[in-house]
């Protein structure tokens, strides 16, 4: 009788041990990699499958109504490697990423009527059965407004946006009851308050396991500032601002527990007059993407004429050149630090970073790793 008391008190903690791992695991924030199959063949082999939690496939296209690889044949393979990483991570998490700055012009048309979204829906959902994936995320640039030039928007869009994530979630749930595992829907969303306008996240939010809100590229057309900085600068005062953007998608009724961090893995240039002292809040005479971390970091950070500065109270550093007066922006380790720290406090699902060969030398997610994968 002792014996069987023994061996059931023994059972009994390894059940509280295994029980207690799982809850941390569970809890454990997530890091959403994006990566770039939009540019051809991607090199797995710099991509650290064990350091992230999940990879959005960037980008699937919409044609005709329908989601639609652009590129099959590099697009085949890429799924098929991107799967090879879970061998070194079973728990990796592989989602296609619809549509981007470049392909969202055909959304509005897409999801307008109950027949054009089901149509929709089910392709997308027909590429992670095929290609045996995790799930759908949308990146609509954007809703009920402009994006890019010639994209097609109306105030519709609106309500279809939600619909159009209801309809996504029936079909991942068709598709769920056949697989036996679960399917992951997730979008990327602007990190400024027109974004909200224009949609109705308190509501469609219901069906979204992460909300990846896009807190970089913020920038003025006029006077050079932080692009991805997590609260507002006192030396260039603006609303563009990490801190800024979280707070107002839990004032829109979004849980705090769905919202992803976003992080820059590439800077951001800006030309300006000559004036500036250091460039930030100078006259903007032209500007332009960036280079991406692992060369910020090796080639220019105090090197060949630009000085790294930070920015205290905006949690940002910059660069700049004032023999040829260029100001950059961008993230590095001691802002990727105060952000992730801030991401533990507020209680959000984790981060996510555009994007992945920007820092192929890993400077940033060792980082995020360091705060988050404790």
């Amino acid at each position: 009788m002792k014996v069987i008391i023994l061996r059931l008190l023994a059972l009994s903690i390894l059940f509280s041990i295994q029980l207690a791992y799982a809850q941390k695991k569970a809890n454990k924030p997530v890091i959403i990699a994006y990566a770039g199959g939009y540019k051809g063949l991607i090199n797995t082999s710099i991509i650290e499958a064990q350091k992230i939690t999940h990879i959005n496939y960037a980008f699937v296209n919409i044609k005709d109504g329908k989601a639609y690889l652009e590129n099959e044949k590099t697009d085949t393979i890429n799924f098929r490697k991107l799967n090879a990483l879970k061998i070194k991570n079973k728990d990796l998490k592989i989602l296609i990423s619809i549509g981007g700055w470049s392909w969202s012009e055909n959304f509005s048309d897409a999801v307008f009527t109950d027949t054009t979204r089901k149509a929709f829906a089910k392709s997308a959902v027909d590429i992670i059965k095929k290609y045996q994936l995790d799930g759908v995320d949308i990146d609509w640039e954007y809703p009920g407004m402009a994006g890019e030039s010639g994209n097609v928007y109306r105030p519709e869009d609106k309500q279809n946006y939600t619909l159009m994530f209801a309809e996504l979630r029936r079909e991942l749930d068709n598709l769920e009851k056949l697989s036996k595992k679960d399917l992951l829907l997730t979008t990327a969303t602007g990190g400024f308050s027109s974004f909200l306008e224009n949609t109705e996240l308190s509501q469609a939010q219901q069906y979204l396991d992460y909300i990846n809100i896009m807190t970089y590229d913020f920038y003025s057309s006029t006077l050079a500032g932080h692009h991805t900085n997590l609260y507002s600068s006192s030396l260039n005062p603006s609303n563009n601002s990490a801190d800024n953007a979280v707070k107002a998608y839990m004032a829109a009724g979004v849980p705090v527990s769905k919202l992803v961090m976003g992080i820059a893995f590439y800077g951001r240039n800006m030309k300006v007059s000559d004036e500036s002292k250091t460039g930030l809040g100078g006259k903007i005479i032209s500007q332009s993407f960036g280079d991406g971390y692992s060369k910020i970091k090796d080639s220019l950070v105090n090197k060949n004429g630009f000085k790294e500065y930070r920015d205290e109270d905006a949690k940002a550093p910059y660069l700049y050149n004032e023999q040829i007066h260029l100001f950059v922006t961008y993230d590095n380790e001691w802002s990727v630090k105060h952000k992730c720290d801030y991401v533990l406090e507020k209680g959000m699902a984790g981060v996510m970073f555009w994007e992945y060969d920007n820092d192929e030398k890993g400077y940033l997610l060792n980082e995020i790793n360091k705060v988050l994968g404790k």
